[in-house]
């Protein structure tokens, strides 16, 4: 067994056993219950965690890599949490009247069973139900609600928890362990030898001394966090990450009725697979937490530890309704940490990265073609020397790149008539008002190109910060007064241009100037008396936005929501403005995208106190003929999604890159997904990895039929992995189905199939389409090598074998195999029909399976599955064309431990050894 690093809680104190009524947790210290009974709230428990310390993670060298090390926590408040997991009986009522479009057919096995088969969103919707139903406040704000065609919620755009709320809520993973440390004990659990691969009434094992039940089994239960790292360090009120990662995992806690309970401990944060929150299965449940965290503290994924909180109030799909792409991304300075904070919205996760630079960031501008971010380290209108950096745009942090020169400040990209881009900028950021403006500041351009700056070339006197028009006619600038440059003949940078005082002398601020061609500028004002006049009432100092004309006259104004006043306004395109709320505080809480067409206002982003906004939208964002409907093709995956559906949405793009182009295509479970690497293979044959998970052969037979043999025209060979242990589905098993289950409810997957798969022809755009619709920002361990998952980390077969499901389930229905093998045989005639090879490789898994009764992680009876590998080494005398490539050897395999990541996956060593091998076969094919 384990060691668990749990044993930390001791610090806690001694515990002992009372009355479970009670409440039952002592704390040696001060002699009183660590928990009680919470007698406002129906089976909770109060949980005295204040002044206490916890700890989540492990230090432990066998503990996954997400769960070192280990952290402490320290709560200074209290909470209660459910004594149970949230039954069938109490979930489908609240929902059945609070949701009119909750799905009431939801079945469970009784009444007082964990409801389970619901999403993140699903329980979080259940707590606000709660909340609301009893008066409290909603602990989660959202924009908008995305129901399946299960009527399950699979996200919640511009969702905002609250952490500070007194309201209903899921635990944090803090708060979780916390509860079960009070007497964690796997015996009074269910679990995989004694559930019978099925969850059981609630409380049916007894209580741990804190009072709760079924925290070490049963389900597996949701939390509020997103999966995050940990730190070597203590952090108080410890909430979390503040946002997901590449693919929104989320954790999860606690075993269920299939675990080993071997490896149920209480450091666990997830599954077998990646959780997001838009998954649901018949093994994770949730229980409700009650109470406020003031001054809950996030850990960023770089380590930095904040109790300020960004929320993306936008969805993707808004952001393409406003705008016309998903092409999107956004830059702003965080002003309380003085960092560059960046999002793109073609990734659909909101997530955030922050770049933790010890240089101040002011006046970030994104780059024409969207991959690089200039900003400077002084704001306009205040005096001094500045410096102008460029950084390259990815989730992760990347150098710096300084222009060399005595001062420069707000930098501003154009693209030149020659192609070349550069950024101009002003050796001042100091105020415009005084007699010495074009003596005393000026204007530049700097050429970028290769990452590198070229040679500084002065082209106006006076600093015009505010943009330059494309025909170089106008130049604009504010920070006390409106000025403009205006060219009298044919160029801007001769000496005849004019400079000229616009606005009638009264102070403007945070000029920019429109980059459709229009040469309107934009401006906030000081409530002086030519905007009261224009506007017709009073109003307050940058309480409304104002354009003008090429000629400085005014012809539109804007009005800030109530309560707010803009600042940091600057354009986009066309009609679109960027720009900041500030409150009565005096902090910019939202960043909003105005549209100057109808005056309304869309919150993009909340926060403390948010400065400078640079929105970019691709400029060059196709359309197609009308033979394609840009709503639906191509729009494999949703914002947040699961991770099933963003592996899938890679395929589709590999798919329609390189189906005339791909000899060798791979399908199947997570096993090749891992393993089988395209460009380890010989240059002779170019294979895509379209493995994904979940998995069934008949998920492999459908994609097989729908894609692969109906756009494979060059197609020689078919690997295919014959994952025996999970033979036990059936064809109308949605879980294991995606093209059952999942596909149904994309606008991608119906309008292929509403066009027959393209059987006449895939259209030209389609691949287009799917590059530019959503995606997440690491994309490349998906495409880098063409399908297979990067950078699996060796972690080992992880000892004991731990078996997931009956070795016997085929004793009683031996049909499950029949029907798999025919599955299995259909696509081996079809493959022979093209005079294509079927290889069918079953993966190797850890070799303690030998001294179980188990073939693998999934069951089969080892003299079952013994039986069945002999009997499909036999089809090549009917099938010439099938080709048994067997790695696992019932288990005498010659892959290390060095070589696997898990029970039943291989990692990045493994997989240059199981590749060789393939490429071996290949080769005497050929």
């Amino acid at each position: 067994m384990k060691p668990f690093a749990f044993i930390c809680f001791l610090v806690l104190g001694v515990i002992t056993a009372c009355s479970m009524d009670e409440g039952n947790g002592i704390d040696a210290e001060t002699n009183v219950p660590i928990a009680e009974i919470d007698s406002l709230h129906e089976d909770f428990i109060l949980v005295h965690s204040s002044g206490k310390t916890s700890f989540v993670g492990s230090d432990d060298s066998s503990a996954k890599v997400n769960e070192r090390p280990q952290m402490g926590v320290t709560f200074s408040y209290d909470f209660s949490l459910e004594r149970h997991e949230t039954t069938c009986k109490e979930f489908k009522k609240l929902m059945q009247e609070e949701y009119k479009d909750f799905d009431s057919t939801i079945s469970c096995k009784s009444s007082s069973a964990p409801i389970t088969r619901v999403t993140y969103y699903d329980a979080i919707l259940f707590a606000n139900a709660r909340s609301k139903t009893e008066g409290f406040d909603t602990v989660y704000t959202y924009t908008r609600l995305n129901l399946n065609k299960d009527k399950h919620c699979i996200n919640l755009e511009g969702l905002n928890f609250h952490p500070e709320k007194k309201g209903y809520r899921l635990p944090t993973e803090a708060e979780w362990i916390f509860a079960a440390s009070q007497g964690w004990n796997t015996n009074n659990s269910w679990h995989q030898d004694n559930a019978s691969g099925l969850s059981h009434d609630i409380c049916q094992k007894g209580q741990n001394d804190a009072g709760f039940c079924d925290l070490e089994g049963n389900v597996m239960e949701w939390v509020n966090d997103w999966l995050g790292n940990f730190k070597d360090t203590t952090i108080t009120n410890f909430v979390g990450a503040p946002g997901g990662n590449e693919v929104g995992e989320r954790v999860v806690k606690g075993g269920y009725f299939n675990s080993d309970p071997i490896s149920i401990n209480p450091h666990r944060r997830g599954d077998t697979y990646v959780v997001t929150g838009p998954d649901y299965t018949n093994y994770i449940g949730f229980r409700l937490a009650f109470g406020p965290i003031e001054n809950g503290t996030w850990l960023s994924s770089n380590g930095h530890i904040t109790s300020d909180k960004l929320t993306s109030t936008a969805s993707s799909a808004q952001i393409k309704k406003l705008t016309g792409t998903f092409d999107a991304k956004l830059a702003f300075r965080n002003n309380i940490s003085g960092n560059l904070v960046y999002l793109d919205y073609t990734s659909g996760s909101a997530s955030f990265t922050e770049f933790m630079d010890t240089i101040p960031v002011y006046h970030p501008e994104i780059s024409p073609d969207g991959r690089y971010v200039a900003f400077c380290t002084r704001p306009e209108g205040t005096p001094g020397n500045s410096e102008i950096y460029v950084k390259k745009l990815q989730k992760y942090d990347t150098p710096l790149m300084k222009l060399d020169v005595d001062s420069a400040a707000i930098p501003r990209w154009r693209i030149l008539d020659d192609g070349s881009t550069v950024i101009t900028y002003v050796n001042s950021a100091n105020t415009n008002n005084g007699e010495d403006f074009l003596t005393t500041s000026s204007t530049w351009q700097v050429s970028f190109s290769k990452n590198k700056f070229g040679e500084p070339q002065k082209i106006l006197d006076g600093a015009y910060h505010g943009g330059i028009s494309d025909d170089n006619k106008i130049a604009v600038t504010g920070a006390r007064l409106l000025r403009a440059k205006i060219a009298t003949e044919n160029d801007i940078f001769q000496s005849s241009a004019s400079d000229t005082v616009w606005y009638n002398n009264e102070q403007a601020c945070n000029v920019s100037l429109a980059k459709d061609g229009s040469k309107r500028v934009l401006f906030l004002d000081f409530a002086g008396k030519t905007g009261k006049k224009y506007v017709g009432n009073a109003y307050h100092v940058h309480e409304r936005l104002f354009v003008t004309d090429s000629t400085g006259a005014l012809i539109q104004s804007v009005k800030a929501p109530q309560g707010f006043t803009f600042d940091h306004t600057e354009w986009v395109q066309d009609n679109l403005v960027i720009a900041t709320l500030s409150s009565i505080s005096d902090n910019h809480e939202k960043i909003v995208l105005v549209n100057l067409s109808d005056s309304s206002t869309t919150e993009l982003v909340e926060g403390t106190d948010l400065w400078h906004p640079s929105l970019w939208i691709n400029p060059h964002s196709f359309t197609e003929d009308s033979t394609l409907n840009l709503d639906s093709a191509g729009v494999y995956m949703f914002a947040n999604d699961s991770w099933a559906s963003t592996i899938m949405r890679y395929k589709m793009e590999l798919l329609w890159d390189y189906y005339d182009t791909l000899n060798v295509a791979i399908l199947g479970s997570s096993r090749p997904f891992y393993a089988l690497s395209p460009n380890r293979l010989s240059k002779k044959f170019f294979a895509v990895n379209f493995a994904h998970t979940p998995n069934s052969i008949y998920a492999i037979q459908d994609f097989a039929e729908k894609y692969i043999l109906t756009h494979g025209h060059n197609l020689k060979y078919l690997v295919v992995s014959l994952d025996i242990d999970f033979w036990y589905h059936t064809n109308d098993d949605n879980s294991n189905n995606f093209f059952v289950s999942a596909a149904p409810n994309y606008p991608g997957y119906v309008y292929d199939a509403n066009h027959d798969y393209w059987k006449d022809g895939v259209p030209e755009g389609l691949a287009r389409a799917t590059k530019k619709n959503l995606s997440i920002d690491n994309d490349f361990i998906y495409l880098n090598d063409r399908g297979r998952l990067l950078e699996t980390i060796c972690e080992g077969w992880g000892g004991d074998a731990d078996v997931k499901v009956d070795s016997t389930i085929f004793d009683n229905d031996p049909s499950l195999l029949d029907n798999s093998k025919a599955a299995l045989k259909d696509i081996i005639q079809k493959a022979k029909n093209r005079n294509i090879y079927v290889i069918g490789m079953v993966f190797p898994q850890n070799p303690a399976y030998k001294e179980t009764g188990a073939f693998g992680r999934y069951g089969l009876r080892r003299s079952t599955a013994k039986k069945l590998i002999e009997e499909l080494k036999s089809w090549s005398s009917d099938y010439p064309n099938f080709i048994l490539m067997d790695e696992n050897k019932m288990g005498n395999h010659d892959y290390s431990d060095d070589m696997a990541s898990d029970q039943d996956h291989l990692c990045t060593d493994g997989s240059q050894k199981i590749t060789a091998r393939l490429d071996s076969l290949l080769k005497t094919l050929d």
